[in-house]
């Protein structure tokens, strides 16, 4: 069955990395797109990224330049690579994609950003 995970979520300093893992099992998801979405506390769900089985990218307006999307077929795992981190960016961070008719999402990784 179709299965996403999530990892590399955690505490950081403002201007600071991380790099999350979407590790992905019953399809391959080289041949579907990927998001990222992200939730914070009292908001909706806002989409983060998107890399699509093209291999074509966006990202949200508030997200472009600083973070990027990619994926390593070999491991059937995407990645969402974060930079220059700022306190807006503190949220839950999951990787979803559309398989046949459902939506599938991951069970999240937190990513807090504070000094």
């Amino acid at each position: 069955q179709v299965q996403l995970v999530e990892s590399g979520g955690g505490l950081v300093q403002p201007g600071g990395s991380l790099r999350l893992s979407c590790a992905a099992s019953g399809f391959t998801s080289s041949n579907y797109a990927m998001r990222w979405y992200r939730q914070a506390p009292g908001k909706e769900r806002e989409l983060v990224a998107t890399l699509t089985s093209a291999g074509s990218t966006s990202y949200a307006d508030s997200v472009k330049g600083r973070f990027s999307i990619s994926r390593d077929n070999a491991k059937n795992t995407v990645y969402l690579q974060m930079n220059s981190l700022k306190p807006e960016d503190t949220a839950e961070y999951y990787c979803s994609t559309l398989y046949g008719m459902n939506r599938y999402w991951g069970q999240g990784t937190q990513v807090t950003v504070s000094s």
